[in-house]
Formats: C-alpha cells, structure tokens, sequence
C-alpha cells in the first residue's frame, strides 16, 4: 500500500489470501499465471512494507535497497510480461491469440529495458508526506516509449482478449493508473497498488466464471454421454 506499514502488510496478506483462492478455483496450468495475480500483488505489497519500516532507520541501507528493487521488479519488470503472457494463456480464438502475442513481444522490450535501468541507474526510496516516492535516474530520452510499452503491455491485452469479464480486469487497472497519476503523481507506483485489491477482486470473478463454465460443460458433457 502507499500509507503506513500496516496498510502495506494487510493488503498483502488479503491480496495473497484472494490469490491462493483464485489458484484454488482453477482447473488447469494455463490458468494459474493469471489467477496468481493478486498473490504477487500481496507479495510486492509485503515488500513495501518492509520498506516503510526500514526506511526511518537510515543504517538499514542494504534492506532498503534489497527491498526497493524487489518492489520495482515487480512493477516495472514482472508486470509488463506477466500480465500479457496470462492473458495469452487463457486466450482460444487464433485470431486474438496472434495480437496477444505482439503485445507480450511489447512487454519484454519494456520488461527488459527496465531491469536494465534498475541494474544500472541508481534507484532509491523515501518517506515524503505519508507516501513512498521511487526515485529512479534513468534516461529521460526512453520514457516516452517506456510509458507506451508499457500501457500496451499492462492494459491492452485485457481490452483485446475474447475471455469473457476480461474487459472488467483491463477497465480496474486503466482506472486505477489514471486516477493515481491525477491525483498523487509523484507517487505513482505505490499509490498504484492501493488498487490491486480492486484489480485482484475482477481477477477472482473472472477466474470464478470460467471455473463455472467449465464446470457446467463438463455436466453437460457427462449427461450427453449417458443420455
């Protein structure tokens, strides 16, 4: 979370709680990178956590920096791939299969791109009025194309996927970036995830749903071949 510690470290034990229920309600591997979703949410909202503890205790620099880009591995470099690849996974029709593709191509440009960054540009993180701010120098002459790689990879593939309540999923995280960058612009990326507990609950209806759908055709099935 982006409050206090004990913000952090309650949205990250319910998040891995909706997290292990949505990877409990699957019925194949394919499903299980995007029903895990909101269990690394509670994971890089753990992360955080710590960090809002060490960060008042200026001789616990090696945590501070240990945590600080574990939580930006997680936002800049294992979301861009993740969350396109486990759209993919779940996706059937061939035609959105080929799209989805070149937007996980998308997300490992960024993915990569960043994790470089952060192995070679300094990053740090600071307390500053009630909020962690990242502060991070890499090359300003990327950032543009880094911002649009990114949104293709993060956001697209939910508003081009044929999974059905997948456009909800892509609607909570667009929402959540916009109003975050409006509101609390300097801290973006961990105000951002004061959201994943919305983005995590969309998460749980969908996984549900097609959990039920399988369920209700397999029945089908059955009774076909009784009948």
């Amino acid at each position: 979370m982006c409050f206090s510690a004990s913000a952090s470290f309650t949205s990250g034990v319910v998040l891995t709680v909706i997290g292990i229920a949505c990877i409990k309600k699957t019925h194949h591997p394919s499903q299980q990178l995007f029903a895990g979703i909101p269990f690394l949410f509670g994971v890089q909202q753990i992360a955080e956590g710590v960090l809002w503890i060490s960060l008042p205790n200026g001789s616990d620099t090696n945590i501070q920096m240990i945590f600080t880009c574990l939580f930006l591995f997680f936002a800049q470099v294992l979301w861009p791939v993740w969350v396109p690849l486990s759209i993919l996974m779940l996706e059937k029709n061939k035609n959105k299969i080929q799209f989805q593709k070149i937007l996980v191509v998308a997300g490992i440009i960024v993915s990569t791109y960043l994790a470089y960054c952060i192995l070679s540009y300094s990053v740090e993180a600071k307390i500053v009025e009630h909020h962690i701010v990242y502060i991070q120098n890499y090359p300003s002459v990327f950032r543009g194309y880094g911002i649009l790689f990114y949104a293709l990879a993060t956001i697209a593939p939910a508003f081009f996927s044929n999974i059905r309540g997948m456009h909800l999923f892509g609607t909570a995280i667009l929402i959540s970036y916009i109003v975050s960058a409006i509101f609390y612009e300097h801290y973006v990326l961990s105000v951002w995830c004061f959201f994943s507990a919305i983005i995590s609950l969309s998460i749980y209806f969908i996984v549900d749903g097609i959990s039920k759908r399988e369920s209700n055709a397999f029945k089908m099935e059955m009774l076909s071949k009784i009948k």
